[in-house]
């Protein structure tokens, strides 16, 4: 069973930046894709973006291309992501997540962080 802890959320003017964290525990770091999800209030909860297992490949949502950068550290079971020139739309709860696949499809994935909370002022 995995554990996932988010961390480094908060409320950031529109055009600034926070980063991500999330810390697993409780099994093997490297059998798991990770992913960074949101969901807005009254939205589905949607991918921002996913890392494979040692991190050679990468996936970004079209919203958030060229503005977020996910990334991974095995050495220390946590991946981050990297958000610059934040949106209002951007405000979310955001999620980690940690599946032995890599879908873009949240129901897909296995183990799932409390979430945190990205708020972007105008």
């Amino acid at each position: 069973q995995v554990q996932l802890v988010e961390s480094g959320g908060g409320v950031v003017q529109a055009g600034g930046s926070l980063r991500l964290s999330c810390a697993a525990s409780g099994g093997t770091f490297t059998r798991h894709h990770m992913g960074w999800f949101r969901q807005a209030p009254g939205k589905e909860r949607e991918v921002v973006s996913t890392i494979s297992v040692f991190g050679g490949s990468t996936y970004y949502a079209d919203s958030v291309k060229g503005r977020f950068t996910i990334s991974r550290d095995n050495a220390k079971n946590t991946v981050y992501l990297q958000m610059n020139l934040l949106k209002t739309e951007d405000t979310a709860v955001y999620y980690c997540a940690a599946d032995s696949l890599r879908a873009t499809i949240p129901k897909a994935w296995d183990y799932w962080g409390q979430g945190t909370q990205v708020t972007v002022s105008s």
